[in-house]
C-alpha cells in the first residue's frame, strides 16, 4: 500500500505498512483498484456522452464509490470487491450501448478494459500495479497535480452524494468528476492543463457544496441561532455521529415516542440549528467533540451509537457491540444500517441502560449560518464603520491527533477584543465551547455549520464585500485553515478557485505537493503555512 491523501500520514510522507486511520493494507490496495476501476468508467461515459448516451445512474454511482475510499470512511473489503464489479458492469453497460448503436468505440488498454479477477487474492494482484505513482506523468509535478484533482474529487463526490440523496444534481459536477478522473490516465496533458484542471475541480467543489447547501436549506429550513446543551437528560439515548441530514431525520422519526433522547457527535453538532429538524423535542443535545476523540468518548455514552459519513475510528472493544453504520460508512463485523431502518439501533437503545441521572454540562451556540448572520447585516456593517469591529477571521477546517493543532486554540484565544471569529467543521472543538464574549450583541464566535458550510461563510464573505463596495481580498477577513483529509483539499481548492488570497494552512502541508507547486501556490494566491499564534496575529494586525 502507499496512501497520503490525508495531513496526518506516517512521518509526514505517506502509510506504506498499515494507515495512521486503521486501513489495512488490502483495503488500500483495493481503493487504488476500485479508482481505476471508476478511471476506467469514467473514460466510457465520455464517449457515451459524445454520442448522446447519457444517465445519472453512472454519475450517482461513480460519487457513492469515490466516497468511499476518502480517509475514514469504508474499512470493509468485501464491500470494495462488490463496488468493483459494479463499476465495471456500469462500464460495459455503456459499451453495449454502443456497439448497438454502430458507434466505433476505440479503447486502449487499460482501465476502460480491464477486467476484475474472480477472487480476492487475484484482485489484490491487480491491485499491485494501479497505486498512486502508476499514474503516467512525465515530471513529478504533473504527477502532484493528478493526485490532488484526484483528492479533490473526492471530497466532491462526498458532498455530491449528499446533495443527491436531498434530491440536488447538477451533471456539470458529474461532468466534470468524469473528466478528472479519465484524465488521470493521460499522458498528452502538459503542467498548464492539470492547472487549470485543478482550479475546475475548486469550480465543481463550490458548486457541489452549493447544490448540498440547496439540498440542506430546502429540507430543513436555514439554520438559526440555538443554544445546544453539552450535558444530558436521564433516559434511553441515542448518539449519532459522522454528517448525515437524512439519516439523523430519519432515525427522529423512527424514535418519536419512544422515550429515547438523540444526541449528536462531531460535525452533527450544528444539526440543532435547522428548524425542521429542532421540532423533534427528544432531539436534546450534543455528546463529545472532535472524531478523532471518538475511542475516548464512545466508551462513557451508555446507548448505541450510529455512524453516518466519514469520520470513523478502529472501533474499540468496550463499544463496538453497539455500534453502528449506514450510507458509505463500513468496518468488517459491524452491522450496517444499508436501508434508513434504523429498527435494530432502537432495539439496542431500549436494552441498554441509558443515563441515569440529569446532568447541566453547559451549552454552546449554533446556527449561525448566511442568513442568521446576514440577518444582522446592519448591525456589523455599524461596528465596523464605527470601528468596533476591526476584523473578522475565518478559523475553520477540520481537526486531528497530530500535535501542533493546539495553534488554534490559542490563535483564537489570543485575538483582541474587537475581533469576530466565525468557525466550521469539527476544527471548531479547540474552542468551541470558550466564552468569547459579544460586540453590540454580535456574539464574537460564531459557529457556521458542517465543513461543507464553507459555501455559506463564502456568501458570508461576498455579501460583506459587496456592502462595503470592496472584492473579498480587502476585506478584514482573514481564513486560518486546518486540514486533515480529502473534502478540505476540495474546499481549498474551492477558494483557489474564487482567487481568494492570503490562506493560513496548517498543521502542516500537503506531502503530495511538491515544492515547485508549493511556490506557484504561494505565487498565485499566497498561501502560507501557520507560524506561531503570535507571529500571524501580528502580521495581519500590524
Amino acid at each position: 500500500m502507499f496512501c497520503y491523501q490525508c495531513e496526518q500520514t506516517a512521518k509526514g510522507t505517506g502509510c506504506d505498512v498499515l494507515g495512521v486511520c486503521g486501513k489495512k493494507p488490502e483495503v488500500a490496495d483495493l481503493q487504488d483498484l476500485l479508482l481505476y476501476s471508476l478511471m476506467g468508467l469514467s473514460q466510457v461515459v465520455l464517449e457515451g456522452i459524445r454520442f448522446g448516451i447519457q444517465d445519472r445512474r453512472y454519475g450517482k454511482f461513480t460519487v457513492k464509490a469515490a466516497f468511499s475510499t476518502l480517509t475514514n470512511v469504508d474499512f470493509d473489503p468485501e464491500r470494495f470487491v462488490d463496488l468493483i464489479q459494479q463499476a465495471v458492469a456500469l462500464r460495459e453497460e455503456i459499451k453495449k450501448e454502443l456497439k448497438s448503436s454502430s458507434h466505433d468505440l476505440r479503447l486502449e488498454e487499460g482501465p476502460a478494459t480491464f477486467e476484475p479477477a474472480a477472487t480476492l487474492d487475484e484482485l489484490l494482484g491487480q491491485a499491485a500495479s494501479v497505486g498512486l505513482f502508476s499514474y503516467p506523468a512525465d515530471n513529478p509535478d504533473i504527477l502532484s497535480l493528478k493526485h490532488t484533482v484526484l483528492f479533490g474529487i473526492k471530497g466532491v463526490a462526498a458532498y455530491a452524494d449528499h446533495a443527491q440523496i436531498l434530491g440536488q444534481e447538477d451533471d456539470d459536477v458529474y461532468h466534470f468528476i468524469f473528466k478528472g478522473l479519465a484524465a488521470i490516465q493521460q499522458t498528452g496533458l502538459n503542467l498548464d492543463d492539470w492547472v487549470k484542471l485543478t482550479l475546475d475541480c475548486g469550480k465543481a467543489a463550490y458548486r457541489a457544496m452549493e447544490l448540498l447547501d440547496a439540498g440542506n436549506t430546502q429540507t430543513y429550513g436555514h439554520p438559526i441561532p440555538t443554544k445546544v446543551p453539552l450535558g444530558h437528560k436521564k433516559g434511553k439515548a441515542i448518539l449519532v455521529s459522522g454528517h448525515d441530514l437524512k439519516d439523523l431525520e430519519e432515525l427522529l422519526k423512527q424514535t418519536r415516542g419512544k422515550r429515547i433522547f438523540v444526541y449528536t457527535h462531531g460535525e452533527m453538532l450544528s444539526l440543532h440549528g435547522y428548524p425542521k429538524l429542532k421540532a423533534y423535542d427528544h432531539f436534546y443535545g450534543h455528546f463529545g467533540t472532535a472524531w478523532q476523540n471518538q475511542t475516548k468518548e464512545f466508551p462513557d455514552f451508555p446507548g448505541p451509537i450510529l455512524m453516518t459519513t466519514n469520520c470513523l475510528q478502529r472501533p474499540g472493544k468496550t463499544y463496538q457491540d453497539h455500534l453502528f453504520t449506514s450510507g458509505m460508512v463500513g468496518w468488517p463485523d459491524i452491522p450496517h444500517i444499508p436501508d434508513a431502518d434504523f429498527q435494530p439501533v432502537i432495539d439496542r437503545a431500549l436494552a441498554m441502560s441509558g443515563f441515569e441521572e440529569d446532568a447541566d454540562k453547559g451549552a454552546v451556540m449554533v446556527g449561525f449560518a448566511r442568513h442568521a448572520i446576514l440577518d444582522k447585516a446592519d448591525d456589523i456593517l455599524a461596528a465596523v464603520k464605527a470601528g468596533r469591529i476591526r476584523h473578522f477571521f475565518l478559523v475553520a477546517g477540520c481537526d486531528g491527533a497530530k500535535p501542533g493543532r493546539n495553534y488554534y486554540t490559542e490563535f483564537v484565544e489570543k485575538l483582541p477584543k474587537d475581533c469576530i471569529v466565525m468557525t466550521l467543521a469539527c476544527g471548531k472543538y479547540r474552542f468551541f465551547d470558550k466564552d468569547l464574549g459579544d460586540i453590540d450583541g454580535i456574539p464574537r464566535l460564531l459557529d457556521v455549520g458542517q465543513c461543507n458550510d464553507a459555501y455559506s461563510a463564502i456568501q458570508i464573505a461576498l455579501a460583506l464585500s459587496r456592502a462595503l463596495d470592496t472584492n473579498v481580498n480587502d476585506l478584514p477577513l482573514s481564513m486560518i485553515l486546518s486540514w486533515y483529509e480529502q473534502k478540505a483539499v476540495c474546499i481549498l481548492l474551492a477558494l483557489l478557485y474564487l482567487g481568494i488570497r492570503d490562506i493560513r494552512l496548517g498543521p502542516s502541508l500537503p506531502a503530495f505537493i511538491t515544492p515547485n507547486i508549493l511556490n506557484f501556490l504561494v505565487e498565485r494566491f499566497n498561501i502560507m503555512p501557520i507560524k506561531t499564534p503570535d507571529e500571524d496575529i501580528r502580521e495581519i494586525l500590524g
